[in-house]
């Protein structure tokens, strides 16, 4: 980490891709992004926005699994490098499935050189936190293990580091509701976990359910389509550490119809293309 007060800078990134005929179809223009430190807590940061707008190109970028055609994607006020330490959890099931639970979560460890006791041990505690002890010598594939308990395992994998930066793109998104609302639970709750840990954690988590974006999020980003770039920010003034009562506070309420309001709203950009040789 560096002196800057900023965790994440996107800084005027655009993003397109020329056809065979030599048009070009732009995804994402001018779009700028500042994410802050917030010491002693960190962020949670949903990005909320039509199908197709640039938000999970958005986290590939701060992943370092893209770069942008043209502008910066600064971490800690410096270009992304492979070093950087980041945890990425993917909307599709993304573990080994040759490998048990506890093999895929100890995975990044061994690949460091961590002592096998002292991984098994901080593998373990992440596997309680997500609920998966009693599966830690079970093949982490389906059906041997539900898409919830394979999503934990995921987020056990991304979290073993103690990432000071944590990225998930639509996580939850094929989860039936009941499984989902255990797991934004259970997140919040690991979050908390973790900034105890590392002095401050920041979260940016890809939703398309708004009450999921006011319920997790500290802040929320909208972003519009054709071409991709934030068209809102709002700041979530409401408990920090939130129980599922607060869904009946009023205050929720009036975000979801805010956003819902704003969803139906967002400014649209049509004929993206533009033809260059």
């Amino acid at each position: 980490m560096t002196a800057t007060n900023n965790v994440i800078e996107l800084k005027n990134v655009s993003q397109w891709y020329t056809r065979d005929n030599g048009q070009r179809t732009v995804v994402i223009e001018g779009l700028d992004l500042t994410i802050e430190d917030v010491p002693k807590k960190g962020q949670f940061i949903c990005l909320l926005g039509p199908s197709g707008c640039g938000k999970s190109t958005v986290l590939r970028y701060v992943a370092g699994l893209q770069k942008p055609s043209e502008g910066q994607v600064l971490l800690y006020g410096k270009p992304r490098k492979p070093e950087d330490h980041v945890g990425m959890v993917f909307q599709q099931y993304s573990s080994f499935p040759w490998l048990t639970v506890l093999d895929n979560v100890t995975l990044a460890l061994a690949i460091k050189g961590v002592p096998k006791n002292e991984r098994k041990e901080k593998a373990m505690s992440y596997i309680q936190a997500c609920e998966l002890e009693e599966h830690a010598d079970k093949y982490a594939q389906y059906p041997i293990l539900s898409g919830g308990q394979l999503q934990r395992v995921a987020i056990a994998r991304s979290l073993v580091s103690n990432p000071n930066l944590l990225l998930m793109d639509e996580p939850f998104g094929a989860l039936d509701v009941n499984t989902r609302l255990k797991m934004q639970d259970m997140l919040l709750a690991i979050w908390e976990r973790l900034w105890h840990i590392n002095d401050a954690t920041t979260v940016v988590f890809v939703t398309h359910d708004i009450p999921e974006a006011v319920y997790l999020g500290t802040d929320i980003y909208i972003m519009q389509s054709d071409p991709g770039r934030i068209a809102h920010h709002l700041v979530i003034d409401l408990p920090f550490d939130k129980t599922r009562q607060v869904k009946r506070d009023p205050r929720f309420v009036q975000y979801v119809y805010n956003i819902e309001d704003m969803m139906m709203n967002v400014p649209q950009k049509r004929g993206a293309e533009s033809a260059k040789k």
